[in-house]
């Protein structure tokens, strides 16, 4: 009964962030100006979208990196980062699968992401790759507005990718990722007003690029990789036949890693990610406005585009704020003879954005074709994460490589 709970509790969270249009309760301060809670502490103002799995890292390997993954050397993964770096991966074809147990600390054992990728290449300039991404919300009991019980249901979220990844020059590679995302959080049941719960389906893309290059030093060719990636552009979505829909998790991310061959056998990579979702700010207090008067808060309607442009310079609070909304990951990562690997990183977002803010661990190993890669999450905050304390894993699997063997 106390797993049934939790669950009923996040499907409503999730159904919340999608269907309210009620903004966070902040004023603005008549001593200072500025906006601040009903405590008097600054103003929570958190980016919120649908279908937020979408932005779940199924990578063990980006993982233990603090979530870093844009710039790191490619394999399947990348479909979830930067699908641009397939096409300059060592090896002709690869997959990947991920199991991402969620909210295993709060005791749900049915809860999870499952994350399978993979690529192939055709010839030196360009590649194809593909993604499918579940995830299971278990079973949930649903109830009446009585709590007499209902029927049980079975929600869950999927995502499927494919991407077409091109070289441009020696040097600069770019992709085009196409989304269908399918999210069935309550279907059938009501919510206040009548109004049937269905599910939410959306298409959207990504587009990505990498810039690399190798710099000479006396101990060998270290590299340095660049990577931009704009993901889940798209439609809105809705979970009932309302005119109103939701936001996709739209994101800006950059970044960059440096590659260092310490000598024959060892390696070391530092990677940084900087990532902003391209949603509207919630706007606040008197800065809202529904000026047709239809009960939908005027930001809420701009159209998936105009958004995208529009997040850079809409927060309540002005420049300021904005910059409270990146989102920083740090890793570094060392390589003994390309086969164990040992890996650390740091991930933060600003307290009024989110607040969370934790390091990674993490370790890698890789024989031949086949490699397996482990994560684990360490909080730094009293903030509950739904990865506390939890172990995730990535197997990989280089197909590409059994050519060199024959």
């Amino acid at each position: 009964m106390r797993n049934l709970f939790l669950q009923s509790t996040l499907v409503l969270a999730l159904l919340a962030a999608s269907i309210s249009t009620a903004a966070a309760q902040c004023f603005r301060d008549p001593d200072t100006g500025e906006l601040v809670n009903t405590d008097g502490t600054p103003c929570t103002n958190t980016v919120v979208t649908a279908v937020p799995f979408l932005r779940i890292v199924g990578d063990a390997r980006s993982g233990a990196l603090g979530d870093a993954g844009v710039a790191i050397s490619p394999d399947a993964n990348a479909m979830h980062f930067n699908a641009s770096k397939l096409v300059l991966a060592e090896e002709d074809m690869g997959v990947a699968v991920t199991y991402t147990p969620w909210l295993r600390a709060l005791g749900l054992n049915d809860v999870y992401l499952a994350y399978l990728t993979g690529y192939t290449k055709m010839g030196e300039q360009q590649a194809l790759g593909f993604g499918l991404r579940y995830f299971s919300l278990g079973s949930i009991q649903f109830t009446d507005i009585n709590g007499e019980n209902l029927n049980v249901g079975q929600p869950n979220e999927f995502e499927v990718s494919l991407a077409y990844s091109r070289k441009l020059s020696e040097k600069f590679s770019a992709a085009l990722t196409g989304k269908f995302i399918y999210s069935n959080l309550a279907s059938g049941q009501e919510v206040e007003g009548g109004e049937t719960i269905q599910a939410g389906v959306a298409g959207a893309a990504d587009i990505s690029f990498t810039y690399q290059t190798p710099i000479e030093t006396r101990k060998g060719d270290n590299n340095l990789t660049v990577g931009l990636a704009l993901t889940n552009i798209g439609s809105k979505i809705s979970y009932t036949n309302s005119l109103f829909r939701d936001f996709l998790p739209a994101n800006f991310a950059l970044g960059a890693a440096y590659e260092m061959n310490l000598d024959e056998y060892n390696s070391l990579t530092i990677t940084t990610d900087i990532n902003k979702l391209m949603a509207p700010t919630p706007c606040q207090g008197e800065d809202c406005e529904d000026l047709d008067g239809n009960g939908v808060l005027d930001y809420r309607e701009d159209s998936p585009i105009s958004a995208l442009f529009s997040s850079f310079g809409d927060a309540p609070d002005g420049f300021s704020e904005e910059m409270k909304e990146l989102m920083y990951s740090v890793g570094i990562e060392y390589w003994y003879d390309k086969q164990f690997a040992v890996r650390a990183g740091y991930f933060n977002e600003h307290i009024q954005k989110g607040g969370r803010k934790f390091f990674t661990v993490g370790l890698g190993i890789k024989y031949n074709v086949f490699g397996i890669n482990f994560s684990y999450l360490v909080p730094t905050t009293n903030q509950r994460n739904p990865l506390d304390n939890t172990l995730r894993f990535s197997l990989l699997f280089d197909f590409g490589a059994l050519k060199g063997e024959g």
